[in-house]
């Protein structure tokens, strides 16, 4: 069972989420939030238990859900945030996924879909809605540029690990496909994140693109 506690500013679809992820047998719905401050409020409530995930809106008053995913990494970095929003603004996926979010998608996302990437980010899967996706690469060029020579850092076993990290699969998948142990990807992962200096599977992904190791034709 998957607890989640669902943020979004529209009463109509706090409860329309409610509804349609509650006839999912392996989700439980914990509470439903009106802003980043109600979440965070709830999270510092020692009476309730914590979720695995937030679907968390990203434009709300109050605290937004940029400055939310900071606090939750901060004080509660075992939760997974999965971005459900209406905005494919260049800034707001780049600047989610850099303060910490797992994944972004867009509300118009079928309901599997949905289901299925609720389930995958609670793995360690990412997920990065594909009319987004595209723009990634373009916006992290222009940004602060990463390890000097990053791919001749990474092995080419760790460099296909890594196009694995970033289509999404998980540790026992990539296991599979490689024919590695989980245990070993495991180690190789950890030996990424160190080389590429980053503390997760999308930063990791999104560290990839932008020093060129990865190309998006390839995810």
């Amino acid at each position: 069972m998957i607890d989640i506690i669902i943020c979004d500013d529209q009463d109509i679809v706090r409860e329309g989420l409610a509804t349609i992820l509650g006839t999912e047998q392996t989700i439980h719905i914990i509470s439903t939030a009106s802003d980043g401050q109600d979440l965070l409020d709830q999270l510092r409530d020692h009476d309730r238990s914590l979720p695995q995930l937030i679907l968390l809106d990203l434009k709300m008053p109050i605290l937004n859900g940029i400055q939310a995913v900071r606090e939750i990494r901060k004080y509660w970095p075992q939760i997974k945030v999965l971005i459900l929003t209406t905005y494919a603004d260049d800034e707001w996926v780049i600047d989610s996924l850099k303060a910490g979010a797992s994944g972004y998608l867009l509300k118009d996302t079928p309901k599997n879909q949905l289901i299925d990437a609720i389930k995958g980010t609670v793995s360690g899967d990412t997920y990065v809605d594909p009319s987004v996706a595209g723009k990634l690469l373009p916006m992290l060029k222009q940004r602060q540029q990463g390890p000097a020579n990053a791919q001749k850092l990474l092995s080419k076993r760790e460099q296909e690990i890594l196009l694995c990290i970033a289509k999404g699969l998980s540790n026992s998948e990539i296991g599979q496909r490689l024919c590695l142990s989980s245990g070993t990807v495991r180690n190789y992962t950890s030996a990424i994140f160190s080389k590429l200096e980053v503390s997760d599977r999308t930063e990791a992904a999104i560290a990839g693109l932008r020093e060129g190791i990865i190309y998006l034709d390839d995810i």
